[in-house]
């Protein structure tokens, strides 16, 4: 037992993709079989309404432990700064999945101070290693440090709704979770590290990575998420049709059309990428269609074109990477990954069809989340043993 301890907390991602990994697809089972009760007249599977712990769990519940793992990992490599102390990110780590699996328990409320609690050490540990660091460019390791620190905002006023039943928090709650943690980091990641992978391998690639446009862009999230908390969703084009051209303009001069050619793991991303663009289009146009009073929305595609499109795309890319990299295997996507990555396209596509055309069964939001859980589930399995076993190269970490 203390050999598997001794493997699981010998690097920051393994203590964190493999709660991660697990709770990916406990959510997601928790959430059909909730769905499937209320369906059937039922109550649901907890005193909490499903629909907004469903919430919970997609933003503040499993992506998380990806994002700290990735961090922890990278940030450090970033800055050239101080590494975070194995206490911090294993503190961190078995806070967060003691307080998420108290929350799959029913127990919602300490499980939830538990998770906050575990999320504060990690915000804290990336903040010192920020400023340990040697005076450099800290641009994105300072973005995704204030992303993570709102995220743990956002946990905390989802607490507050839990335990208060304050309405307004669980709006304010999913805007700051989507706009002012997720989309935020998973955005300065890309603006870091999708180009740099590509020069990596695309010869004679130029990389293209300027600040104004992300900062404009990061800004846009902030009032993005601002007017769905004031419900004026007729206003959101004004914000997202700007935000989707700088988008599709970073896809551009990335070399999409070359990077998406190139090796799998690279795909992934440039492929990955395009649902972000192609999210805030959908946006722009359910809030035009409300601008002008029309009768069509888009319902929660936007949404699931974000969370399952982009998030998840992202996350089998830059996860499968850090996996393969740092358990000493080599840098290439079999065919098992490949094939979960291009089933979790087919899932982001499924769940949006009832959404944009009202007509179809809403038995396909049942077969999406179906697929999601044979793709995480079989991520899962493959990935999950690397994390308490030792490298295969027999190099520490």
């Amino acid at each position: 037992m203390s050999r598997l301890w001794s493997n699981y907390t010998a690097a920051s991602h393994r203590v964190m993709f493999l709660p991660g990994a697990l709770l990916t697809v406990l959510a997601m089972l928790w959430w059909l079989l909730d769905l499937e009760s209320r369906r059937a007249g039922g109550a649901g599977l907890g005193d909490l309404p499903g629909p907004a712990l469903h919430v919970w769990w997609m933003l503040y519940g499993f992506f998380p432990f990806f994002i700290f793992g990735f961090l922890f990992t990278a940030a450090p490599n970033w800055l050239n700064g101080p590494a975070i102390p194995r206490r911090a990110y294993v503190a961190s780590g078995v806070l967060m999945a003691l307080g998420a699996l108290l929350v799959l328990a029913g127990l919602v409320v300490p499980g939830l101070a538990l998770h906050l609690a575990g999320w504060s050490v990690a915000v804290w540990a990336l903040f010192r290693t920020l400023t340990g660091a040697p005076p450099q460019d800290k641009v994105h390791p300072a973005i995704v440090t204030a992303a993570a620190a709102l995220g743990g905002v956002g946990d905390a006023v989802f607490l507050v709704w839990a335990g208060a039943d304050f309405p307004d928090a669980l709006r304010m709650a999913e805007a700051i979770g989507v706009w002012g943690f997720l989309v935020p980091t998973f955005l300065a990641v890309c603006h870091r590290m999708i180009p740099w992978f590509t020069s990596r391998i695309v010869p004679n690639y130029v990389m293209v990575r300027p600040y104004g446009p992300l900062w404009g862009v990061l800004a846009g999230c902030l009032v993005h998420g601002a007017l769905e908390v004031m419900e004026r969703r007729e206003l959101l084009w004004l914000v997202d049709l700007p935000m989707a051209v700088t988008v599709f303009w970073f896809a551009t001069r990335w070399g999409v059309a070359r990077g998406a050619q190139q090796v799998r793991l690279l795909s992934m991303l440039h492929i990955g990428f395009l649902w972000l663009g192609l999210s805030l289009l959908l946006y722009s146009l359910d809030s035009l269609a409300r601008y002008g009073g029309l009768a069509w929305n888009a319902g929660h595609a936007p949404l699931h074109a974000l969370g399952i499109g982009y998030f998840s795309s992202m996350l089998i890319g830059m996860a499968s990477r850090v996996s393969l990299g740092h358990s000493g295997r080599k840098l290439e996507a079999d065919a098992t990954i490949w094939g979960l990555f291009w089933l979790v396209q087919g899932v982001a596509l499924l769940r949006l069809l009832p959404d944009l055309l009202p007509g179809l069964p809403t038995l396909l939001i049942s077969l999406a989340g179906g697929l999601w859980l044979l793709a995480f589930g079989v991520w899962a399995g493959k990935f999950a043993p690397t994390y308490w076993r030792p490298r295969v190269d027999g190099k520490p970490g």
